[in-house]
């Protein structure tokens, strides 16, 4: 038995031992996070254009309100419409003429009868003189006909006034364009009567255009006459602008003053009046610091870049710094507040970046040429 026993125990001995060689050695340390291969760049100084957004209404520069000149006439004839192109002078409506044609030449007749009149006057003037001074007339009769011969110089006078003014009137039969400009507004129907002061039509003169952009009071100061301009349209398309004038009063209730700039005559292809558009004015150039829009990552509302730190053991690691942004040059670049101009960020990739990390710095690869 005890022999049994002493086998028993030297056998549970020996694979105790085989156990202990097979064994793995406990985990010494835990396995190092592998490093993000990264590329940096500095901030660049560079002339960063400055402009002041603003935004307001299309309006016609000048629109002038074309009304009939005769009343109580009617409409025979409508020859424009909204949007046509027109000259000065050019014929927008017909006026019925038949009773000033009428008048004109009760007129006429008026004037040839005056005028009889005062050759008859005349005549009678120069006999009595002739008798006078043979002594056949007194000089009460010599100023009778002096005095009749005057009137009737008088009454033709007055009927050529008349005749001038039927004229006048007759000319008014016809609605013409005071301007070359286009039609925007049109009432004018056939068959209606012409009223005093009544629309007929609405002229853009000249076809010009301006935008009437809206600015704060303090920003008001910083905009002059021939600044340009630069609005986009509903549609995309970009129109350039001059400043022709600014306001010299500001509204009391919205702050704001209004800016007034000229518009090219190709305008008209992308705006129309009425429109409300967005736009910048130019103010020149300053320096600023930028970087590319790459290196920049928005989180949650904020604009972040990371810094790199170089550690004690030659690594490398990554700080979470926030900044400001300024405008955007395209999609290349965007300006940068309160970085330092020596500092080195990661150039991209910083959307897999998190504060902290360790990261292997590369040379950027140079641009390839795509080929055919």
């Amino acid at each position: 038995m005890n022999k049994k026993i002493a086998a028993l125990l030297a056998a549970l001995a020996a694979t105790g031992l085989t156990g202990c060689g097979d064994k793995p050695p406990p985990a010494t340390a835990a396995q190092a996070k592998p490093a993000l291969t990264v590329t940096v760049t500095t901030p660049q100084l560079r002339d960063w254009p400055q402009t002041l957004a603003a935004s307001g209404n299309v309006a016609a520069w000048q629109e002038a309100v074309i009304g009939p000149e005769i009343s109580n006439y009617r409409i025979t004839e409508v020859r424009a419409n909204v949007g046509d192109k027109v000259k000065q002078g050019d014929v927008l409506a017909r006026i019925a003429s038949d009773a000033v044609d009428s008048e004109l030449a009760e007129i006429r007749a008026t004037v040839v009868e005056a005028e009889a009149t005062l050759a008859e006057a005349r005549a009678n003037n120069e006999r009595a003189r002739q008798l006078r001074e043979k002594g056949f007339y007194s000089a009460q009769q010599g100023i009778q006909t002096q005095t009749a011969a005057e009137t009737a110089l008088a009454r033709l006078n007055a009927a050529k006034a008349r005749l001038k003014s039927a004229e006048l009137r007759r000319s008014k039969a016809s609605v013409v364009a005071p301007d070359d400009g286009i039609i925007s507004a049109r009432n004018a129907t056939v068959g209606s009567l012409t009223q005093s002061g009544e629309e007929l039509f609405r002229l853009i003169r000249g076809g010009r255009l301006e935008w009437r952009a809206e600015v704060t009071a303090g920003e008001l100061a910083r905009l002059q006459p021939g600044q340009p301009a630069r609005l986009e349209s509903p549609n995309g398309i970009a129109v350039s602008g001059t400043v022709r004038a600014v306001a010299p009063t500001v509204d009391p209730q919205t702050r704001n003053g209004i800016v007034y700039v000229d518009l090219p005559p190709e305008a008209g292809k992308a705006l129309s009046a009425g429109m409300f558009t967005r736009g910048e004015f130019a103010l020149g150039q300053r320096p600023a610091l930028t970087l590319p829009q790459s290196a920049v990552l928005l989180r949650e509302g904020f604009a972040y870049v990371f810094r790199i730190e170089a550690g004690p053991d030659g690594t490398a690691k990554v700080v979470q710094i926030k900044v400001g942004t300024g405008r955007r040059d395209g999609e290349q670049h965007i300006e940068v507040i309160g970085l330092d101009a020596g500092a080195q960020v990661v150039a991209s990739g910083a959307g897999f970046l998190a504060d902290g990390d360790t990261v292997r710095i590369v040379a950027a690869q140079p641009a390839t040429k795509a080929q055919p």
